[in-house]
């Protein structure tokens, strides 16, 4: 193409956004950082202050800190009063930045930049060789996923995600027999163990480090119905042993979940049910286009989700299966009556309540 035949405004169009995306993909490692060194948590509570009072309440180094600051003002994050040499952490933003918010806290997502940018050179081998990048290569990858989810269960789990299966809670005070399939850390199955003491709760995961961090926690709550079991989930071969099964942002990742599938429906009983929490989204690209995370989401599946599992000569579903062919997957594993909810203020998940008939 000539530069004659070049429409001139969508090219600097896209210059911008160029220069916006690469300004924003830095502003995102500096949010992690803040994040991290616990900059916007206290700040959050500080009236406006110079970058050394910053340094001083947050025990950092000053002038690391007044450079992060420099990126957190031109940034738009951080508020500056040039007179006084003072910056301030709006409250409007802080309820996006700190770890009072909770799950509302995106900085916390912003830690995937840096963590996946450790892979990166496997992964563009992976392009050129096929194969994919081994979960073990994704270092701190368990403790950011146990933070994410922690700040989600600890709003919600018990209060808002159990109560939308009918009859649910009511079964649980009364004891029930509860599984939670790639239970990583195990938060869930012990927040749910604590506050259900008449029901058992089991968790399985592969990752040793997540068994022994959730083994460690029930310990420590004195929680005597929580077993968290080292185990490929791909392997269970239980026969309507649970009344409740749980998967939580947890199937797309595997590298058999059709097996995995199969293997939830046949460890249920014939009235249990299996809640499988994952990704709200269509399996079509077009219908995603005005997702608000697709980007982020389709970037995180190709450098982890869909990765992990091709590194296993796994299916690959990646983070954006979708919910057309989850339906087709979870019918083929059985579950025939399927009730897709959606909780207010969660853009990321979808809700499936199946049953097997």
């Amino acid at each position: 193409m000539t530069t004659q035949q070049m429409d001139q405004a969508k090219a600097e169009a896209f210059a911008g956004q160029m220069v916006g995306m690469l300004n924003n993909g830095m502003l995102s490692l500096m949010t992690s950082v803040g994040h991290r060194t616990g900059l916007f948590d206290k700040m959050a509570a500080m009236p406006p202050a110079t970058s050394q009072q910053i340094a001083e309440a947050t025990g950092l180094n000053e002038r690391y800190v007044r450079e992060w600051l420099g990126a957190m003002v031109t940034g738009g994050v951080i508020e500056f009063d040039p007179a006084a040499k003072t910056y301030r952490l709006p409250a409007e933003h802080a309820v996006s930045l700190t770890r009072a918010s909770g799950p509302n806290n995106m900085a916390t997502f912003a830690q995937f930049v840096s963590l996946f940018g450790n892979v990166e050179d496997q992964l563009v081998q992976s392009f050129r060789k096929g194969g994919g990048v081994p979960y073990s290569e994704f270092g701190t990858f368990q403790q950011l996923m146990a933070e994410m989810s922690a700040q989600v269960v600890d709003a919600t789990l018990t209060d808002v995600t159990l109560p939308l299966v009918p009859g649910l809670v009511d079964r649980l005070k009364a004891g029930i027999d509860v599984l939670d399939v790639g239970c990583g850390q195990g938060h869930a199955i012990n927040v749910m163990a604590r506050a259900f003491p008449n029901s058992r709760f089991t968790g399985y995961d592969f990752s040793q480090e997540g068994i022994r961090a959730g083994q460690t926690e029930a310990k420590a709550w004195g929680l005597s119905n929580a077993s968290l079991q080292l185990k490929d989930v791909a392997k269970i071969d239980e026969t309507a042993a649970y009344d409740l099964i749980t998967a939580f942002d947890a199937i797309h990742d595997q590298a058999a979940p059709t097996q995995v599938l199969k293997n939830i429906s046949n460890a249920l009983r014939p009235d249990g049910v299996f809640l499988m929490v994952d990704i709200a989204a269509s399996s079509n690209l077009e219908d995603n286009m005005q997702h608000p995370l697709a980007p982020m989401m389709y970037s995180v599946s190709t450098a982890h989700c869909m990765t992990v599992s091709l590194a296993l000569s796994g299916e690959g579903l990646g983070t954006m299966w979708g919910e057309q062919l989850a339906r087709s997957k979870l019918n083929e594993a059985g579950f025939n009556d399927i009730d897709i909810k959606s909780v207010e203020g969660d853009i990321m998940n979808a809700y499936y309540i199946c049953k097997k008939d």
